[in-house]
């Protein structure tokens, strides 16, 4: 069967939620809560995407912008889908969505084991910064 990307809709978070948790290097936290996902999603509509075989979810990709930079998050393909231009096609989806909106440059977050994902994002044209830190502060606390 074809593989069909659609645009990711609230509904869809249960299953990307589902396989997420089963992809290794995706790091979900409390902002990957279903009242999370829709908000960002409402903040950025038609950015993010999914792919399908029929009724099975078998990819997902969240993608937004905050006007200057686009954002790719939590990219997942299923072990079974890998290596047939899933991944490759929700990507392309994401950066012709962010070109439409006049983004003209889009990072991605990995971690540095994850050796699988940082191939993939090579191959895909993405190149690492090494001159530059991730740094991070909690609102909550």
């Amino acid at each position: 069967m074809a593989i069909e990307i659609r645009a990711f809709s609230a509904a869809d978070t249960p299953q990307a939620l589902t396989l997420w948790r089963s992809c290794e290097g995706i790091g979900l936290s409390s902002a990957d809560e279903p009242q999370h996902i829709a908000g960002y999603l409402a903040r950025n509509p038609g950015m993010s995407f999914t792919a399908w075989d029929g009724d099975t979810l078998v990819g997902a990709v969240l993608c937004g912008h905050d006007g200057r930079r686009g954002y790719l998050h939590h990219l997942a393909v299923d072990r079974a889908y890998r290596g047939q231009g899933v991944g490759r096609a929700l990507v392309d989806c994401c950066h012709a969505a962010l070109r439409a909106e006049g983004i003209d440059k889009v990072h991605i977050f990995v971690y540095r084991e994850n050796e699988a994902a940082l191939t993939f994002w090579k191959g895909v044209h993405y190149i690492p910064r090494d001159t530059l830190a991730l740094l991070s502060a909690s609102l909550t606390g």
